[in-house]
């Protein structure tokens, strides 16, 4: 597999990197906490999973009427959003505890969103957070279907609509995660990806067809065995969670990344900027002081402080990101934020436009 090296020619960076470092653990070592999970998250983290299987129990063992199925459904969509988001995402990153059994149970709840956990892992621990914002490396800038996320892919005539029909295409996110995962199973191990695992692609084959055979069993078979719902009702119902789950991870993770600011960059051997220097460059954040949101989406509106702290339970990223919009500020180093979500939704959809009619933008530093 291509490698990409990071290397800071200006020292300025490199004393911007040890100062960033200083700064962020003097916080939590003047405050005598930890970085991992708290009270407020072990809370969190209940809400999130009831949020999700509570209202698909309810829809099991009490008779409701289409229009309030409908509604638990949209609930338990909302749900699997914020599990892979607010609990998922941490437990992956080792970001919950300090127990890495801890980590790998959190992290497991991939499984029941239909994903699976390694895949999540090579793409989004591995190559994302390595190579982001890279073209060919980062695969969430890779074309998705008919959208085209980086200035770097070929532009078609039909990416010049794209910040319409994105919407649709962006609601089968995790169901073509749900199919295409073994697919890239295989891709990620012609790369050699598993090999650095210590994974087998026959072993991981079969723990994967297992494991979604079993998620497909009780999201389908439970329904029909213990409700009246017709087939049709529940694959409905089905469809309609995930597509409610997919538009919201889609804008969130998209929000962060394919926004007007953050750079984005060819695949090459060799990047003139340190690693952490091109987090910054390449990433931003988005309405930092709406407590609701921070809450919902597990601090993913805090990418900034995610890419460059991933080991730290977001619960903390409120508190941190002061702290490194300040030393970037100091040291004169890019940082990228939307004061609400409102801006960064619309300046995703400018991005997405300017994308479907340019075969080049000038990306700034703002």
């Amino acid at each position: 597999m291509t490698t990409v090296n990071f290397v800071a020619d200006d020292n300025n960076e490199t004393d911007f990197v040890k100062a960033l470092k200083k700064n962020v653990k003097d916080y939590f070592t003047t405050n005598n906490i930890s970085t991992k999970a708290n009270v407020r998250m072990v809370i969190k983290t209940i809400v999130m999973l009831s949020l999700y299987v509570v209202p698909f129990v309810v829809l099991l063992v009490v008779p409701v009427p289409i229009w309030l199925a409908l509604v638990l459904v949209v609930v338990a969509g909302i749900g699997i959003a914020g599990v892979g988001m607010s609990v998922m995402h941490d437990g992956s990153h080792g970001a919950y505890s300090k127990r890495q059994w801890v980590n790998n149970l959190f992290g497991g709840t991939n499984y029941l969103l239909g994903s699976n956990e390694l895949n999540w892992k090579l793409q989004h621990n591995v190559l994302h957070h390595s190579y982001t914002n890279i073209s060919g490396m980062d695969e969430d800038i890779d074309e998705k279907g008919i959208i085209r996320l980086s200035e770097n892919t070929p532009l078609r005539k039909y990416h010049k609509y794209q910040h319409v029909y994105a919407f649709f295409l962006y609601g089968l996110m995790t169901l073509a995660m749900l199919i295409k995962d073994f697919s890239k199973l295989r891709e990620y191990n012609e790369k050699g990806l598993l090999e650095g695992q210590d994974k087998t692609l026959k072993t991981e084959f079969i723990k994967m067809l297992f494991r979604k055979g079993a998620y497909l069993l009780v999201v389908f078979g439970l329904p029909l065995w213990l409700t009246d719902f017709t087939w049709y009702q529940v694959l409905a119902g089905f469809l309609l969670s995930h597509w409610v789950a997919s538009i919201i991870l889609s804008f969130v993770f998209q929000m962060a990344h394919v926004v007007e600011g953050p750079e984005q960059n060819e695949m090459t051997n060799l990047i003139h900027s340190d690693w952490h220097v091109h987090q910054l460059r390449t990433t931003a954040d988005f309405a930092r002081k709406n407590k609701i949101l921070s809450w919902y989406v597990g601090g993913l509106n805090f990418q900034v402080e995610h890419h460059l702290f991933p080991s730290i339970c977001h619960i903390h990223y409120p508190k941190i990101a002061p702290i490194v919009e300040a030393t970037a500020k100091e040291y004169g180093i890019p940082y990228h934020v939307n004061k609400s979500f409102g801006s960064a939704f619309f300046s995703h959809l400018r991005h997405l436009k300017d994308l479907g009619s340019n075969e080049r933008i000038s990306y700034g530093i703002k």
